[in-house]
């Protein structure tokens, strides 16, 4: 077995993404059952490039624990007969991932310009928010809070009806660059909340005594880098000194227990935690727009996938939050309506101890900051289409979340502190 690792090591140092065809590229599904078998994944992680999508790096590998991982095409044959060879329970969950990638597009919407029904890129994405706030100047208003390492402009929509004194939820999607399903659903909130002020009670009284702000896309450099280059894009893009490797995990660096446990002081990591707390210009735009409305937001909501979970803090500690109780109650509701739509089953509870931990993350930031609300939704689906998830799944998956979402703001106006 150790023979045909080293060929696998050897083979390795391949033509890297420049092609970017992902043709016969596979993502498998393994279940180590010992710690001989992580040790295997471990040193399959150190002799070549392994993409892990769940957990997010090979260093959170523990036994049991489902692993899903993505490898190169001319190594995939090797990493199956290794993975027999050890006796690894493992299976296929995607073949090919650029047949996967193609098959994203199922949409029967036909038009150029932007659909709630697809994926949009970020120039269609960057055009809606100005066209959605110039159609709704009563409920809506766009700002700029930052711009990205490459000089885009971070844009934040603001919704609901003008007040005094209002107190707001924040909610933000694309932080990893490859979950396009998160930034589709922060437009689909949006959409539903313009279009169903006025009819729908729970969502008028929301907007009504209530200001949301919505940041469609955190990691905007890194989503148009999944549209141009490499679809599997996670990180920012900024360089890192001293490195060829480019970018930062966004979720790793916040000032929250940062860079201790789940997260890599490795620039080409790809949960690498940046050269310091706040290092991105997107995540310090983001920590300062929350800082400086600290006392009115009392909610933080961010959106993420694959999985289906619901998370709250903590992620960099398994200490349980002094919340802890009221939390997991909100989220335990917040899933039972989630599911009964489409009957789509959430796991629900603390980050570490639910998944694994992983410091620096937003969550645990803003529940430190004194945001008592703080949770993190893992969108569809459990891996069989991964970051691939289709087209015809965007419309189910957001109006599945827009329930959970709905039942949590609704819980935080009714317990305003």
């Amino acid at each position: 077995m150790w023979a045909l690792l080293f060929l696998i090591g050897a083979a390795s140092v391949s033509a890297h993404l420049q092609d970017l065809s992902f043709d016969g590229q596979k993502v498998f599904r393994v279940i180590p059952q010992n710690d001989e078998q992580v040790e295997i994944l471990n040193f399959l992680a150190n002799i070549m490039e392994v993409d892990f999508w769940q957990p997010d790096s090979v260093s959170m590998v523990r036994p049991k624990m489902q692993v899903d991982f993505r490898v190169e095409a001319e190594k995939s044959f090797n990493v199956e007969e290794l993975l027999k060879e050890s006796g690894m329970e493992y299976e296929v969950l995607i073949d090919n991932l650029q047949a996967a990638l193609d098959a994203q597009f199922d949409s029967k919407v036909r038009t150029a310009s932007h659909s709630y029904e697809k994926y949009n890129n970020w120039d269609t994405i960057a055009a809606w928010t100005a066209d959605i706030a110039a159609q709704n100047p009563d409920l809506v208003s766009r700002s700029v809070i930052g711009e990205t390492y490459e000089g885009r402009p971070m844009y934040l929509l603001k919704m609901g009806k003008s007040a005094p004194n209002k107190k707001a939820i924040f909610m933000d999607c694309g932080f990893h660059a490859r979950e396009w399903i998160s930034p589709a659903f922060c437009q689909w909130f949006v959409k539903e909340a313009v279009e169903t002020y006025g009819k729908d009670t729970v969502m008028t009284t929301l907007l009504d005594k209530l200001d949301f702000y919505v940041l469609p896309v955190v990691n905007i450099d890194g989503y148009v880098y999944t549209w141009t280059n490499d679809r599997m894009w996670r990180k920012t893009r900024s360089k890192n000194a001293g490195s060829v490797c480019v970018g930062t995990d966004p979720n790793r660096n916040f000032d929250a227990g940062w860079c201790t446990t789940g997260a890599s002081k490795s620039p080409c990591a790809s949960t690498y935690c940046g050269s310091a707390p706040e290092s991105e210009k997107e995540t310090k735009a983001l920590a300062d727009f929350i800082r400086e409305h600290r006392s009115t937001i009392k909610a933080y909501l961010t959106i993420h996938s694959y999985s289906q979970l619901l998370l709250f803090p903590y992620s960099y500690t398994y200490d349980l939050p002094s919340d802890y109780q009221e939390l997991n109650s909100i989220a335990k509701a917040a899933s039972k309506e989630l599911a009964s739509l489409h009957n789509t089953k959430y796991t629900y509870g603390p980050g570490a101890k639910t998944i694994y931990p992983a410091a620096g993350g937003s969550d645990d930031w803003a529940y430190d900051l004194g945001i008592k609300y703080a949770f993190t939704f893992e969108l569809r689906d459990t891996g069989r289409h991964g970051f691939l998830l289709p087209e015809s799944q965007i419309k189910p998956t957001c109006e599945e979340t827009l329930l959970a979402v709905k039942y949590i703001a609704n819980y935080v106006l009714e317990h305003l502190y």
